[in-house]
């Protein structure tokens, strides 16, 4: 395998674990295959890399259907060939349990250029791509049996969401990202990582947030804050850049701003301020009998 000259390598691994990351009876196989790749690509993206190869992993029971493995590989695939992403090697093995998925994703960047998640400065920026909540929320009703609700639309980009591959490289390319992270955890997971490695702040607005719509509402405030699984990207960039309304088709919203105090604060319409605590989502965790 040969990385460009001049560019650094990058390296992602993600696993997908039945029962965490997802359930045979809610998510179809070709979904599981495509989420699996997302994962890994979108830790790419979030450096502002190009992916070069995948190698993947794969366990399964023994009364597992070739069907669902094919349909598994088809969703792969058919998200790595929207890259040109080869799928390079890996390995297999039986579980004595469900499904484990394990991707490690190869990239590079240009040396030198990578973006990492220690440049926020005070005064920068807070910014994210598309809308929030939105995957999440969709979870929420399917643990409600709120499933006939769920609007294919809703569905699709739960089941199919699109790692930001693009939006990176040009936040790279055109130096306007000083640090970035993908939003797969929580927007205040995520933003709390980003202050921690660059020792600052956050101040976000609550209005301003991107909230995604389901059953033809917008989704709750609190799981936009916290709701994991979006693979959006969250990004900081200098005061004063000139940050494009969209990049590579995806909307970009302004949402807060880094400070030098060690907090993260929302700030709601009335001014009023209160701290963001950092609840991330966590896959599926609502009860020991559900795994």
């Amino acid at each position: 395998m040969r990385i460009p000259s001049g560019h650094e390598m990058l390296v992602t691994t993600d696993f997908s674990v039945e029962g965490v990351h997802f359930r045979r009876e809610w998510h179809p196989a070709k979904s599981v295959g495509h989420r699996c790749l997302t994962r890994g690509l979108s830790d790419i993206a979030a450096m502002g890399g190009e992916p070069i190869a995948a190698f993947l992993s794969l366990a399964v029971p023994e009364d597992l259907s070739q069907r669902w493995i094919d349909e598994f590989l088809q969703g792969l695939l058919k998200l790595a060939s929207e890259f040109n992403l080869p799928l390079a090697g890996g390995d297999t093995s039986e579980s004595p349990g469900g499904v484990l998925a394990d991707i490690v994703v190869v990239g590079s960047v240009p040396k030198g250029t990578a973006i990492l998640r220690s440049g926020a400065r005070p005064g920068d920026g807070i910014y994210v791509t598309g809308k929030l909540g939105g995957s999440a929320a969709v979870l929420d009703r399917l643990y409600s049996d709120a499933r006939k609700s769920i609007k294919p639309s809703d569905w699709r980009g739960h089941l199919f969401p699109q790692p930001r591959i693009e939006v990176g490289k040009v936040l790279r390319d055109k130096s306007i990202a000083t640090a970035m992270i993908d939003i797969s955890d929580g927007l205040s997971t995520d933003l709390s990582h980003i202050c921690e490695e660059s020792s600052v702040g956050a101040e976000v607005s609550a209005d301003a947030i991107p909230r995604a719509s389901v059953a033809g509402r917008k989704v709750d405030l609190q799981i936009a804050l916290h709701g994991g699984e979006a693979y959006e990207l969250l990004f900081t960039a200098k005061g004063g850049t000139q940050v494009p309304a969209r990049i590579a088709g995806a909307p970009i919203t302004c949402i807060g701003e880094i400070v030098r105090r060690k907090n993260l604060v929302l700030v709601r319409a009335d001014r009023a301020r209160s701290k963001l605590r950092v609840h991330g989502w966590q896959h599926f965790q609502h009860s020991s009998a559900d795994k």
